[in-house]
């Protein structure tokens, strides 16, 4: 190698060993002839020098894209990782014979990223590794948003080449309890009167001249609505005329509370299920005449999918119904009849911490009907119209709210858990038979009712 080519090479690598210098110390791997050499691991777009420790008359790179190589001198060799890979650093002496073979590994440089990591995410145990051109992120943090600005900022270093080996410490399981309340008030009055006259019409015949409401005339005379609680009914004649005057009023008041809590628990991110209920069956006409069966579920629903956000605070995405059949309402389908249903359902997503509650629905419904019906012209008439009028007021106040609060949970021992059934005594036969006694609530442990004497055999018998 000529003098020239040594002062090109080592101005070069001046050049080039300052700019590596200037961003991060280079690191130096030493060769000694006959020892065994470890690999070299180079960082991406940055250098590495190789020292030998006798002279080397050539050096060549398997792959020049993965690795390029400078001569400093006959011992020192200036190493710049271009791509990520795996090649080979041949070195052979003045005589030709075979001085060593380094592999050369060249990997994302994660040196920065991890400096970045401790000033975002301080005390958090982040283990960082190359694996060919990738990041791999292991160990635990605290929260799962932890997790996200972790791999949000190994992203800026190996866009779409990041593994995630890392998993969420604390407790992770939330059980959510939901409270539907519900008042229903209802008050319906009526007041009616209904005035109706025969008289003869051809040979034994009758007629009537005053129908109120469109309402038929029996016999014995004018029907009662349906509902009437109080009538009074007078009937007269006027010679060959028959009159009858009905008078009819009723008063309806109802209150209806509906409560449920239902609780279920659920791992963070995970959707957990619950139903309380039924399924009701629904006839459905096919296409060819034929009628199958479609079970519509009703009663206490609620699905959720908790996140354990960061802490003790935890996303909530909640969908919860209460659904009743309502008898009042029912549709006829090819000779059967299908209840319809009442459904007051909720879907929203919210966020809290644990312990604290939040109204995530609530509604206030008030409704108002005053319907009076009157014989034209008649109904008018000052005090004696009310004889020819028919009047109805009806209204309907609805409160509903609806609760949730999560908390944050950890399994137990299954002894400390109690049943409703636990502390149920089961009277024995002299107690039910002689003494009447019914199954009555106990102090005692669960334990010690589940272990009460039984006269006689029980259980399965499997031979």
């Amino acid at each position: 190698m000529s003098m020239r080519k040594y002062w090109t090479a080592g101005l070069l690598g001046l050049a080039l060993s300052t700019t590596a210098m200037t961003e991060v110390a280079a690191q130096t791997l030493r060769i000694m002839e006959g020892a065994p050499t470890s690999a070299l691991n180079v960082p991406m777009n940055r250098a590495v020098v190789l020292e030998s420790d006798s002279p080397f008359g050539e050096v060549s790179i398997a792959n020049p894209g993965i690795a390029d190589i400078s001569t400093l001198s006959d011992k020192t060799i200036y190493v710049l990782g271009k791509a990520p890979g795996r090649t080979t650093l041949t070195l052979l002496g003045p005589d030709g014979k075979l001085i060593s073979n380094v592999e050369v590994q060249v990997a994302p440089d994660v040196a920065e990223f991890k400096e970045r990591l401790r000033q975002i995410l301080p005390g958090e145990a982040i283990e960082v590794r190359t694996a060919n051109d990738g990041i791999v992120l292991s160990g635990t943090v605290s929260s799962t948003a932890k997790l996200d600005r972790a791999l949000d900022l190994a992203e800026r270093y190996a866009p779409e080449r990041v593994s995630n080996l890392m998993s969420v410490g604390g407790t992770q399981q939330v059980m959510l309890k939901v409270r539907f309340a519900e008042m229903q008030r209802s008050v319906a009055k009526g007041l009616s009167s209904s005035l109706s006259g025969v008289g003869p019409r051809g040979s034994g015949g009758s007629g009537t001249f005053i129908q109120p409401d469109g309402r038929d005339v029996a016999e014995d005379g004018l029907l009662l609505r349906e509902g009437t609680l109080g009538h009074m009914n007078l009937a007269g004649t006027a010679g060959a005329l028959a009159f009858e005057v009905l008078l009819e009023a009723f008063e309806n008041k109802g209150m209806v509370r509906t409560l449920a809590e239902p609780n279920l628990t659920a791992l963070s991110g995970q959707e957990a299920k619950f139903l309380a209920g039924g399924e009701y069956p629904i006839p459905v006409a096919g296409s060819d005449g034929t009628i199958t069966i479609e079970y519509k579920p009703f009663g206490v629903e609620l699905n959720f999918t908790p996140v354990v956000v960061d802490g003790d605070i935890i996303n909530l995405t909640i969908n919860a119904a209460v659904s009743s059949i309502d008898t009042t309402t029912t549709v006829s389908t090819n000779g059967l009849d299908v209840n319809a249903f009442k459904r007051r359902e909720t879907s929203t997503t919210v966020e809290m911490r644990d312990g604290e509650s939040f109204a995530i629905a609530g509604l206030l419904q008030d409704d108002f009907r005053d319907l009076t019906g009157q014989v034209p012209w008649l109904g008018d008439v000052p005090v004696l119209g009310a004889l020819f009028r028919s009047t109805d007021y009806k209204r309907e106040q609805s409160e509903l709210v609806i609760i949730v609060t999560p908390h944050l949970v950890t399994p137990t021992r299954g002894e400390a858990l109690a049943l409703p059934t636990d502390r149920v005594r089961i009277p024995t036969e002299k107690e039910l038979f002689l003494l009447g006694s019914t199954p009555a609530v106990t102090t005692k442990e669960a334990g010690e009712v589940a272990r009460q004497d039984f006269s006689g055999s029980y259980g399965y018998v499997m031979e």
